[in-house]
């Protein structure tokens, strides 16, 4: 643990997000390709508490056991409670699952932590350090402190 005091950061907006999502929301429905992009994203459904409107949103997941963690800072995530059920395309299919969350910072930190160990690109988005497979506790601090939350997708049974 280092002396430094920890600054919040989450996800930035990258320049062209907005049209890099509206292409990978094709992609990832697309037959052939959607097998391909879809091995490490996919597209979540997400309704509007207040406003009603649907958000189409691609985001990276990783599997753990028999369900999927993605993890996201975004104000979106404020829209799902445990319990929800969504609606996503994975692999080219729309398919339901329920949501699970913790938004406890050992929680969020530990989803976070396992999913940028997995994936360069989701750590290099969420400004997540990773040596030797080991993410920073510091940047999971303040990952968390942005707003990091896990969010687990199990199929409906």
């Amino acid at each position: 643990m280092t002396d430094r005091t920890i600054e919040p950061h989450g996800a930035r907006a990258l320049p062209g997000q907005r049209a890099m999502n509206v292409l990978m929301r094709g992609v990832l429905a697309a037959p052939g390709l959607a097998h391909l992009a879809g091995k490490r994203l996919l597209v979540l459904y997400v309704i509007g508490r207040k406003s009603g409107k649907e958000y189409r949103i691609p985001v990276a997941y990783e599997r753990e056991g028999g369900e999927l963690l993605i993890g996201t800072s975004a104000r979106w995530a404020r829209n799902l409670r445990t319990g929800d059920i969504v609606t996503m395309r994975f692999l080219g299919k729309l398919v339901k699952m329920r949501v699970s969350m913790d938004v406890t910072e050992r929680a969020a930190t530990a989803d976070y932590a396992l999913i940028a160990s997995k994936n360069p690109a989701f750590a290099k988005f969420n400004r997540l350090t990773v040596t030797d497979g080991v993410v920073s506790a510091d940047d999971l601090r303040a990952a968390w402190a942005a707003g990091a939350r896990g969010i687990r997708l199990a199929p409906l049974r």
